[in-house]
This record gives structure tokens, C-alpha cells and sequence, in this order.
């Protein structure tokens, strides 16, 4: 199975990256939510970004922070080994996407949601 990293993850229903989680859980995908704000996701406590879980398997890695944000957690994400990292619409880093392929990760400019819906992911 695909299971996913959403970084940037949040409790609030009406963002992305809740949706995104909650798509992945009605396609029996493993999600693991990340992210600086307390709370949880469908049932799954939001592991704190700032302490660097250690997560292993991990196939995606899911993005739903600004690219400004991004450079400070380059090192962290690349060290989860994912197989693709996907920059969703808002999120796109040139920057970042050319370092993950020199590691040999998949980089996808893409929406989470619509990989899912039109069966892609």
C-alpha cells in the first residue's frame, strides 16, 4: 500500500490537506498526518513537524506548505525515503523538486485530490 505522509496537516475540515486525508482513509491508504498545529485527523493524532517523526515505509510524502516554509524541512523530508513527493497546486519549489530527484525521489506537480478521484495515485 501507498501510505502517505500529509505534510502541512490540520483538523479544519474545509482545508486541502484535511480533505486529502480524508480521501485517502474512503481509499484504504495509509495517512499519517503531519504538521505544526495540534489536533487530529480522523481519528489520527497530528505528529509534530517541529520534532521530525521517524516514519517508516513511507511511500508519499504529500505537501500542503507554502514553499517559503519548505527549506527548513528539506533535510527531514528527504530523510523519510520516499518513492514520490507530490507539491500540490500552492506549493510548487523548484528548488526543492530538483534536490529530491538528485535522491532519486519522483516529484509530481499535482493535485492529491484529483490523482485520487480520477484513480492516478
Amino acid at each position: 500500500m501507498k501510505k502517505t505522509i500529509v505534510i502541512g496537516a490540520t483538523n479544519n475540515p474545509t482545508r486541502y490537506a484535511y480533505l486529502a486525508a480524508e480521501r485517502l482513509l474512503e481509499k484504504g491508504i495509509e495517512f499519517i498526518p503531519v504538521g505544526i498545529k495540534k489536533g487530529t485527523v480522523l481519528g489520527k493524532e497530528i505528529l509534530d513537524l517541529k520534532k521530525k517523526p521517524a516514519v517508516d515505509g513511507v511511500h508519499t510524502i504529500t505537501l500542503y506548505i507554502n514553499p517559503s516554509h519548505q527549506p527548513e524541512w528539506y533535510e527531514y523530508l528527504l530523510s523519510l525515503k520516499p518513492k514520490r513527493i507530490i507539491f500540490n497546486p500552492g506549493t510548487e519549489n523548484p528548488e526543492f523538486e530538483k534536490l529530491a530527484q538528485e535522491h532519486h525521489i519522483e516529484t509530481t506537480e499535482a493535485c492529491t485530490l484529483v490523482l485520487l478521484a480520477s484513480h492516478q495515485y
